[in-house]
């Protein structure tokens, strides 16, 4: 009978799938190594393990240990497998901008998880650096994992991964490409490919908001680089020692945006269902485009799986708040849709400043129009009139016909964008959309650099 002995035993042997259609611009074959075909549906299950036996090994993991790591969640996913089947405790420290769908996963196979805020420095005692090793200290029996700097973590893909690759490409293997966070994969990955062949390239995906790819080129870690960013599982703000540059080729950097949509696409165009890194991928597969040639091999490696970032890069709604859903927004009605059931707030010309005041802070709106019986008669503008208050405290008692401007002009739902923002200007902080049976809607200077992508 052919079965394995335990969960832990069927990590690794992921295959190789051509991908077509999202590559169709490339005259390259591009070969996806798709790790979610682990147990823990990430590559960060064949290091995980190897930290944890190599641990055990020199003894730093005793029997009944507490296993502590701080993680993005797929490490904490693998640990949380051999945690399971060794019998040891597992805390897992996690930055705020993780899915939820990873955090539930965890709790889900055992693991405590302490969720700390993302953008804070690494040096700071609430980053989940500094919280990881804090309580790795304060915990009897336990053992800090940190897989940036443990030299397991290469070492599982030197073992592993990339023999697995060599081997199933028949070592035609060119390129590889991958992202990079605690640089375990490409540093593993690549001394066994470049041993194997050193003309293989191998190229690292970062994002922006790291310092992977300015420090390669230059040697200058440039804390001006650091800014928080979307995109999961790849880029750092610190130089894990697991990064061996000399290793790597290069680093293109795709955009958070770029990474969402490719993550779907992959999914809507080649059925392979794969998270956020994998689309930061396949985008700087196109990025790097001109250094592969038709009888190039490109091997690029997809971390983890899309369920956990069903909530995040896979919803609609999640995706339309950031602007990285490619709606075309073409006319006033475009502009309004999402908000267009909200009333119209006014304020009539016989009520006092105060009001408008008041209106403007409740609504946290900048601007009103003024009306009459006739119709809209004038406008009233946030800055205008704090500083019009702040000079003369008297003014809240006087009637907005007072102090009004100018009417909004008032255009058409089927009016173009591009004749709104003609319209917006410093004189002139919106227009009113008329969308029938008397009912108008207001399109401000926000809403217009809003719908710009």
């Amino acid at each position: 009978m052919k079965y394995a002995k335990n969960i832990l035993e069927t990590i690794g042997n992921t295959p190789l799938v051509k991908l077509n259609k999202v590559t169709a611009e490339l005259d390259t074959l591009v070969l996806a190594k798709v790790e979610t075909f682990n147990p823990g549906n990430s590559v960060k299950d064949r290091m995980a393990v190897k930290m944890i036996e190599d641990a055990e090994a020199d003894g730093r993991l005793q029997p009944g240990g507490t296993i502590i790591e701080g993680t993005s969640g797929n490490t904490g996913m693998g640990l949380a497998l051999a945690a399971i089947v060794k019998g040891y405790k597992l805390i897992c420290v996690i930055s705020d901008k993780q899915s939820k769908e990873k955090m539930d996963i965890l709790r889900a196979v055992g693991a405590k998880v302490v969720v700390c805020p993302t953008d804070v420095e690494p040096t700071d005692p609430r980053s989940y650096y500094s919280v990881s090793k804090r309580l790795a200290e304060e915990t009897p029996n336990a053992w800090y994992v940190n897989q940036y700097d443990n030299p397991s973590n290469a070492i599982a893909h030197y073992e592993q991964t990339g023999p697995e690759i060599w081997d199933q490409t028949e070592g035609k293997i060119t390129h590889f490409v991958v992202g990079v966070g605690t640089g375990g994969t490409i540093s593993g990955v690549a001394k066994y490919l470049k041993e194997k062949n050193p003309a293989v390239k191998c190229w690292g995906i970062d994002t922006y908001g790291s310092v992977f790819k300015k420090y390669h080129e230059t040697g200058i870690f440039d804390e001006n680089e650091i800014y928080s960013y979307i995109t999961e599982g790849i880029g750092e703000d610190i130089l894990p020692k697991n990064v061996d540059f000399s290793l790597i080729d290069g680093f293109t950097k795709v955009t958070d945006k770029d990474a969402a949509v490719f993550t779907r696409k992959l999914a809507l165009e080649e059925g392979i269902f794969v998270g956020n890194s994998a689309g930061a991928a396949i985008k700087g597969v196109l990025q790097l485009k001109e250094h592969f040639n038709p009888e190039d091999v490109v091997v690029v490696l997809f971390h983890d799986s899309g369920s956990r970032y069903v909530g995040k890069m896979f919803n609609d709604d999640w995706m339309r708040e950031r602007g990285f859903l490619d709606e075309e927004i073409t006319t006033a009605q475009d502009l309004i849709k999402d908000h267009k059931d909200k009333p119209l707030v006014i304020v009539r010309t016989e009520e006092l400043v105060s009001h408008a005041i008041e209106r403007l802070k409740k609504y946290n709106i900048s601007q009103i129009p003024v009306i009459d019986t006739t119709g809209f008669v004038g406008s009233v503008d946030e800055s205008d009139l704090f500083r019009s208050y702040f000079e003369n405290k008297d003014i809240a008692e006087k009637p907005i016909k007072e102090v009004m401007g100018k009417p909004y002009p008032i255009v058409q739902a089927t009016t173009s964008i591009e004749e709104i923002s003609k319209l917006i200007n410093k004189d002139n902080q919106a227009v009113l959309v008329d969308l029938g049976k008397g009912k108008h809607h207001i399109v401000t200077k926000h809403d217009i650099i809003s719908s710009i992508k």
